[in-house]
């Protein structure tokens, strides 16, 4: 539903929110590698055209029936991860791994219905988290690079509570970045960060990492960081085949390897064959809508910093283009024109 002849700078219609909805006037909204997935995979199979955007930061504008007025010109963010609302998982605010995802017709936000790369978006109450305070490009972020590194680092925290546990982050990018400064705030573990790119291995050093590393050097770094042990859990920010072969070995006997990015890597997993003994494989997705409001929570306890780069959101193929080209140091994220 969209106001009679309202339309936004994009060219886009300004739309009203229904009963249970809010309108945001949009303030940022981050880029992924997600985003560029779906440019590259033609939809990935979701009906076109729906805009992007799942990494939301906005100001209430308009309520629809039933909500609060009250949150008229509250600054919040969006928990994205569409779920069918109705199963356990999604009453208890986990859409990300929604029992019924294999039947609905998006992921989240922006991947596959509209998001927020627009001058406005409605979404429902229920996916509000309070963000006042906090800077908008900061803010945005924090939905999917903060809130899937968060939920990465936490599904494998008691590994991290090891004596002298050592952990490996391999691609300090949008979310890599962030999950050296949530792993700083929530364990004790030595950091080792792994990338190809200089620029990349500053932010890490930056953000908290005590060591940082190119790969060619990686194994020697983690081999003296945890005295010939290896890695408690490495952290794939990359999951490409290169990355994935480069982790493996740095893991320990009953080692977790954490694969989150969506680099098209595969693991031959035999018994026996050449994985650690015990290791743990972990693919999360994205994170709960409590994980989100920690997240936000150490942010604003100043323990957790995106680092990002903005553009205008008339900007936004330039922007695109030098995520692809490997030239966006930290994240990438839209403010308005």
């Amino acid at each position: 539903m969209t106001s009679a002849g309202a339309v936004g700078s994009t060219g886009l219609p300004i739309p009203e929110p229904g009963a249970g909805e809010v309108r945001l006037k949009v303030l940022a909204a981050g880029i992924c590698h997600s985003d560029l997935h779906v440019v590259d995979r033609d939809g990935m199979g979701w009906p076109l055209p729906f805009t992007f955007g799942h990494e939301i930061c906005g100001r209430v504008e308009a309520a629809g029936e039933g909500v609060g007025k009250d949150l008229i010109g509250t600054q919040v963010v969006v928990h994205a991860p569409v779920g069918c609302a109705r199963c356990p998982r999604c009453v208890a605010g986990r859409t990300n791994y929604c029992d019924r995802r294999a039947s609905l017709p998006a992921v989240g936000l922006g991947l596959g219905i509209d998001g927020g790369m627009a001058d406005a978006v409605v979404v429902d109450r229920s996916r509000l988290v309070p963000a006042d305070g906090l800077d908008p490009v900061t803010a945005a972020a924090l939905t999917d690079a903060g809130l899937t590194s968060y939920h990465a680092v936490a599904s494998c925290t008691p590994a991290l509570c090891e004596p002298d546990a050592v952990v490996v982050v391999i691609g300090v990018g949008g979310l890599g970045h962030m999950a050296v400064g949530i792993l700083r705030a929530m364990t004790r573990a030595q950091v080792v960060a792994v990338d190809t790119r200089a620029e990349a291995l500053e932010l890490a050093r930056a953000c908290g990492a005590h060591a940082a590393a190119r790969p060619d050097t990686a194994a020697a770094v983690v081999a003296e960081v945890s005295a010939g042990r290896g890695a408690d859990v490495v952290l794939d920010f990359v999951a490409a085949q290169a990355t994935l072969d480069a982790a493996v070995p740095l893991l320990r006997a009953a080692g977790e390897l954490v694969v989150v990015g969506g680099g098209g890597g595969t693991l031959p997993v035999r018994k026996p064959g050449t994985l650690p003994s015990g290791l743990v494989v972990r693919m999360p997705f994205w994170g709960s809508r409590d994980e989100l409001v920690a997240t936000v929570e150490l942010a604003r306890a100043g323990v957790l910093t995106a680092h990002t780069t903005t553009f205008a959101l008339s900007e936004a193929g330039q922007a695109f283009a030098r995520l692809r080209r490997g030239q966006v140091i930290g994240r990438a994220v839209l403010v308005p024109d």
